[in-house]
């Protein structure tokens, strides 16, 4: 088994000590008991292939957009076996991202418009300006 320090750690997940430590704060990573050579604990943390990949795992589960609470809960699921669950949650992050990207797109629609009248004339108030003002286009 390949044992690290938090740094070692930190940079095989590519993020910082500190998030690191943020995250063993929040209850989503464990914090191993100091280790020494002579037995007191007054050593260093090591942290091993398991602690990678739970770090990976919440790196991957923020970027789809979980929040740390749904990733503690999905955390414990994968302990659990608790696919139901899991399912649920899963579905629920699409739902949102469906939302996210309906809006999206929407917002894009409107600054082409936009985009596209203030095109349309060299003079006069730009529709961009004046809408983001919350003037009538």
């Amino acid at each position: 088994m390949s044992v690290r320090t938090i740094a070692g750690l930190a940079r095989q997940g590519d993020v910082g000590v500190e998030t690191v430590r943020f995250y063993q704060r929040r209850g989503l990573m464990p914090t191993p008991e100091r280790w020494s050579r002579d037995g007191v604990g007054a050593g260093i943390r090591r942290y091993g292939e398991e602690d990678v990949r739970r770090l990976k795992f919440i790196r991957s589960a923020q970027t789809a957009g979980f929040s740390l609470e749904q990733i503690k809960e999905l955390l414990s699921l994968d302990a659990g076996e608790d696919r139901a669950r899991a399912r649920v949650l899963a579905a629920e992050r699409l739902a949102a991202l469906d939302r996210t990207i309906a809006d999206l797109e929407d917002a894009r629609a409107a600054l082409r418009r936009l985009a596209s009248a203030c095109a349309a004339k060299d003079s006069g108030p730009c529709p961009i300006i004046a809408a983001f003002q919350g003037e009538a286009a």
